[in-house]
């Protein structure tokens, strides 16, 4: 890979739990890779439970806010990742050639904090490896 960093945007519903979770760990783990995220009916808000579970892994950044799609649209992405079935099935049509994966996740939101501890690891295991194959 070279220097330049690839960009991805992680897309999801809300943009509250998985995105912003998802967009945390790639920018913290992948090198050359740096990670946006956005909802296609974004929240407004991140839920406390996904701040909480960064800010014990030292990841969290005050920057990380729940946006909707506009916000990103303009921008050109390398890769854009759906992580939940309406985000797959509403994912907007983007400029260039794209290239759009989907690796789905299960809502944390509204359950205990120990899913959005499984939701993290599920996400740092399965969703990174995805992220480098296929920006390789």
């Amino acid at each position: 890979m070279n220097n330049k960093n690839k960009k991805v945007l992680i897309l999801c519903t809300g943009n509250s739990c998985r995105s912003i979770i998802a967009e945390a760990l790639i920018n913290a783990e992948l090198e050359n890779i740096e990670a946006q995220s956005s909802g296609v009916k974004a929240s407004g808000r991140v839920n406390p439970n996904a701040k909480k579970i960064l800010e014990e892994n030292n990841i969290w950044s005050e920057h990380y806010h729940s946006k909707t799609i506009d916000k990103v649209l303009e921008k050109s992405f390398d890769l854009v990742v759906t992580v939940c079935g309406n985000a797959q099935e509403s994912c907007p049509t983007f400029p260039q050639k794209t290239k759009v994966i989907h690796v789905g996740f299960e809502d944390p939101d509204g359950h205990e904090y120990s899913a959005f501890q499984e939701c993290y690891h599920d996400i740092k295991n399965t969703l990174l490896p995805h992220v480098k194959k296929a920006l390789q």
